[in-house]
């Protein structure tokens, strides 16, 4: 386990630019000592960069298992550099996730795992959280269906070493498309953030079982519009939780919102963007180490501790 006092933030994502390269849709990773102010680490160029599938990554997340004590990045197998249409992925895109697999966050390998439905038209965004009462993850993602043709939904299957895989299931089914969902876990309860892709904005939900019944919370959150991509982590210090939505729609950049009672779904905004020097997409937030900080730092250029 970490010690929640000492330690730093690794944060995997994919970027933004104005102009389209196929090196942007890949894994970056920046590093952060205090969940606020980040480094983008390896000179601002991928970490990791997809060689399989569709060769390119979006939406990249990543988790440390206590399983077999490894780290499991998953991520949107789709390179819209080589795709272009919006249209034509949701109907033929990648029924896969790309997976790699580390023991120190430095050497990697990747493979593609079919996991989408039959006629799923796309597997977009998955994440993964550890299921307590079950010793193994709950890994989920948003498809349509029938090959476009339906709504987003989100769908799950289980595993616990990211190479054998559950047959899929519907998790989220609401009368509006439902994206990007991301799930954290406080005090025996887990809160459930979801892009309501119909409205444009974001839901919140709490359960005390991942598969269990969930409540919708009343959020101040639902006034947002033109949001995605949610991705919320504890802060070291404060009793402060920080939750990432991407602006996509006008300011076109990530910006933090506080809460220190998750129950109450109330979140504040920053006063300031989020401090990073590049435009960081869709990613995922994990607790290191100051020793795997310190790692990755020597591997790939940066400021250590």
């Amino acid at each position: 386990m970490i010690n929640v006092e000492n330690h730093a933030y690794l944060f995997v994502h994919f970027i933004h630019e104005n102009e389209s390269r196929a090196d942007l849709e890949q894994v970056y990773f920046s590093v952060s000592q205090d969940g606020i102010r980040w480094e983008t680490l390896n000179d601002r160029k991928p970490v990791l960069t997809s060689k399989l599938g569709e060769q390119g990554v979006r939406d990249p997340f990543i988790v440390r298992s206590p399983i077999d004590h490894k780290f499991y990045i998953i991520g949107t197998d789709l390179s819209m550099h080589f795709r272009k249409d919006w249209d034509e992925v949701q109907r033929s895109g990648s029924q896969h996730i790309v997976v790699w697999e580390s023991t120190d966050l430095i050497t990697w390998s990747e493979r593609l795992i079919k996991v989408g439905p039959e006629t799923a038209g796309c597997v977009w965004a998955p994440e993964a959280i550890y299921d307590k009462e079950t010793d193994d993850f709950l890994v989920f993602w948003a498809s349509r269906e029938n090959f476009g043709a339906d709504k987003q939904k989100i769908f799950y299957s289980k595993t616990k070493d990211f190479k054998n895989f559950t047959k899929p299931k519907r998790y989220i089914e609401r009368n509006n498309h439902i994206i990007d969902t991301t799930i954290i876990e406080e005090d025996g309860k887990y809160y459930r953030f979801s892009k309501d892709e119909t409205v444009k904005s974001i839901t919140v939900e709490v359960s005390d079982s991942l598969l269990g019944e969930f409540t919708t919370l009343e959020t101040n959150l639902k006034d947002l519009i033109g949001v995605e991509g949610p991705a919320c982590f504890k802060l070291k210090e404060g009793n402060k939780w920080c939750l990432l939505l991407d602006h996509y729609e006008i300011e076109k950049k990530y910006i933090p919102y506080y809460t220190t009672d998750l129950q109450s779904a109330q979140f504040t905004r920053s006063n300031d963007d989020l401090d990073i020097p590049v435009n960081s997409k869709h990613g995922g937030v994990m607790s290191i180490t100051i020793d795997e900080y310190n790692a990755l730092v020597k591997a790939y250029g940066g400021s250590s501790i």
